[in-house]
């Protein structure tokens, strides 16, 4: 159902990104300034990355299967990673445009209505970009994020352009125009370069943030008071799928089914703070002095189980 509505939202940028474009570059036909044209040249590249994003969260939603075990979710990585890639190529052809029109200046023309209609265009945005924000905070999904992310980007450029070229309006410098075209593609590096970062993380199996192992070991350190402990946790995230694995030192006389609650116990309380996840424990007797030999890291209780 989640990865239904996904998809579903996703359709939503599209149609935005198809009316932007025409906006802008209606508004830089209208007036002629290079800024607004990086502008729409940067709601281009927002409508291919929506459709790449679709096509991902399609991919994504497919089952596990035989040669996919667990699952596709990791193809959420690479459609941000390429939108992050074509943001970076977008900024170079954004900047060796504005670099010839310092070298050539041209007038700019009907300013306020340009303006006014980039104005509309960045509206539209904001909107749209909210509603993925939403959406991706209850669903967990970096493509979804990463869409909004971008959109508000593409707003904050926008604005930047139309306060820009309404004091290039104001005070006759035309050079202001190249000029904000230089800023927009600066503005453009930094998300397109956090996007591949972010993208690379998950491809590479990067750990959860600081604050979701935080809270995992402190869900397994309060049962060493139970005589359990643990080692060698290791955390790991695939699209909006977590995966939590470890091993569970126990008093070796406890029974299998004493053991197995335990766990159930465990992995309803870390789901209980961090959502679904995959957890797998690894159990072992912790009396057994070769269970502690595997580079255990993580808190121990051995010293407190001993006494």
């Amino acid at each position: 159902m989640q990865a239904t509505r996904r998809r579903r939202v996703m359709a939503l940028p599209i149609g935005a990104a198809l009316i932007t474009l025409g906006l802008k570059f209606w508004a830089f036909l209208v007036t002629g300034s290079v800024a607004i044209l990086s502008d729409a040249a940067e709601s281009l590249i927002n409508l291919l990355t929506a459709i790449m994003a679709l096509v991902a969260l399609e991919v994504a939603a497919r089952p596990a299967d035989a040669t996919h075990p667990y699952g596709h979710e990791k193809a959420e990585y690479f459609s941000s990673g390429v939108e992050g890639v074509l943001i970076l190529g977008a900024a170079v052809g954004i900047s060796l445009e504005a670099w010839q029109r310092i070298w050539n200046p041209a007038a700019l023309g009907s300013l306020p209505l340009g303006l006014a209609i980039a104005t509309l265009a960045a509206l539209a945005n904001f909107g749209v970009a909210q509603v993925l924000l939403r959406v991706a905070r209850r669903q967990d999904s970096i493509t979804l994020e990463a869409h909004a992310r971008h959109l508000l980007t593409d707003v904050w450029t926008t604005g930047g352009v139309v306060v820009g070229l309404g004091a290039a309006w104001w005070t006759g410098w035309a050079w202001l125009d190249p000029a904000i075209a230089f800023l927009v593609a600066l503005n453009i590096v930094v998300s397109g370069a956090r996007l591949v970062r972010r993208s690379t993380h998950g491809l590479m199996d990067y750990t959860l943030p600081d604050d979701e192992v935080q809270h995992i070991e402190a869900i397994l350190q309060d049962y060493a008071e139970r005589g359990a402990t643990y080692h060698r946790l290791r955390t790991r995230r695939s699209g909006t799928q977590r995966f939590i694995d470890f091993h569970l030192l126990v008093p070796g006389e406890r029974s299998v089914q004493e053991t197995h609650d335990l766990c159930e116990e465990i992995e309803a309380d870390i789901r209980g703070q961090l959502g679904e996840a995959s957890i797998t424990i690894h159990i072992e007797p912790w009396e057994d002095p070769v269970a502690w030999q595997d580079g255990a890291e993580g808190y121990s209780a051995q010293d407190e189980l001993t006494e």
